[in-house]
């Protein structure tokens, strides 16, 4: 099984913003289905996708979160900084770097240098 998507709401004026922030992160916008446009933008990489639904008054639950594992760690946080994030580092507990970045509209973004246990 694979995880395809995962959705967030985002209020107008985040959308723009979301967008970058991911590409921060190695995604690319991908157009999606004429059905759905103009009411959602799409990133995706690596097979993930991570679909923005326009909401005028979106949720963006306080602890709940999207984890990415990002090999390229120590790049991520330069370029995350360098665009004015702060990365909140945490503990490691299975022995990989790892933090939490509140991206544009409060969405929490869990940034991994290796998923637990180490695999892809």
């Amino acid at each position: 099984m694979t995880l395809q998507h995962v959705a967030l709401e985002t209020a107008p004026a985040d959308r723009e913003p979301l967008v970058r922030f991911f590409a921060l992160l190695g995604f690319v916008e991908v157009r999606p289905p004429a059905s759905l446009q103009g009411r959602t933008r799409w990133v995706q990489r690596e097979g993930l996708q991570i679909h923005l639904l326009f909401d005028d008054q979106p949720v963006a639950p306080p602890s709940g979160h999207v984890a990415i594992v990002e090999r390229g760690y120590e790049a991520a946080m330069e370029r995350l900084r360098a665009a004015g994030f702060e990365p909140e580092q945490r503990s490691q507990h299975w022995g990989a770097p790892r933090c939490f970045v509140r991206a544009p509209g409060g969405h929490r973004v869990e940034v991994m240098a290796a998923p637990p246990g180490g695999g892809a």
